[in-house]
């Protein structure tokens, strides 16, 4: 149960769900998500700018993609890219987190990233790391309550001001 935005408690059922990267779900997750980076950063975003997170890299065994859904249309995603290390003790990073503005408290990122940490378990990587802007004070509050630690800087990330970074359970 969480609050519902007219202040009433409500049941919200989210699934997450695997999805190629360029489907159509992804697709309007990804083109929502760029546009709402490029309004809230200080000198907007440009995709081709950013590290890269190809299709090829975002499809199991390399990566996972993720899309989440609430009474049946997309609301959120978050991909996983397998980045290097040994099979059994790879390193994994956690890219495109989003969810919709009128999904927000719901849940549904918290679901994403279990989702991925999942996936990231079942690709056989122990490490998850991730990097984040300074605007994004909900996705950096995010992650230190999953359990991520600030880290220096592991990429070259033009938009980073953050770095975290996860060991994972077996």
């Amino acid at each position: 149960m969480t609050d519902a935005p007219e202040g009433g408690l409500r049941s919200v059922a989210i699934a997450v769900r695997l999805e190629p990267p360029t489907s159509a779900a992804a697709r309007d997750c990804l083109a929502r998500y760029f546009a709402e980076l490029a309004s809230r950063f200080d000198l907007g975003f440009d995709p081709a700018r950013s590290n890269p997170a190809d299709p090829a890299d975002l499809i199991p065994p390399a990566g996972a993609f993720v899309v989440a859904w609430l009474e049946g249309a997309p609301v959120g995603c978050g991909a996983l890219k397998v980045t290097g290390g040994e099979p059994g003790n790879a390193i994994g990073e956690v890219k495109r987190m989003w969810t919709a503005p009128n999904a927000r408290g719901l849940g549904v990122a918290r679901a994403i990233l279990a989702r991925l940490e999942t996936e990231a378990r079942d690709l056989g990587v122990r490490r998850l790391r991730l990097e984040t802007n300074r605007a994004l004070v909900e996705a950096q509050a995010l992650y230190r309550a999953a359990g991520y630690r600030e880290v220096a800087p592991f990429n070259a990330e033009p938009y980073a001001h953050h770095w975290f970074e996860k060991a994972l359970a077996e």
